[in-house]
């Protein structure tokens, strides 16, 4: 029997916001929506959002630039 460990909230939103980058929702050079503005869409904390970019950063979809945004820089890293 396989065991299936759950995916915390920032990995579940990390997964939502690359589909969206794959799938051209938010096209390379793409400013994401503001940290606040995804945090009250789907209802989780700053930090559940701030770990989901960091991680979508490690993996090469997204670029944070201080005082200008999150900006998607590929789509299939």
């Amino acid at each position: 029997m396989e065991i299936i460990e759950p995916r915390r909230l920032y990995q579940q939103l990390a997964a939502e916001l690359k589909t969206r980058i794959e799938q051209g929702v938010y096209l390379v050079g793409d400013k994401l929506p503001a940290e606040r503005f995804i945090a009250d869409e789907k209802n989780v904390s700053r930090t559940v959002v701030r770990e989901a970019i960091i991680m979508l950063e490690v993996e090469g979809y997204v670029e944070v630039r201080k005082g200008s945004g999150i900006h998607v820089i590929s789509n299939h890293p």
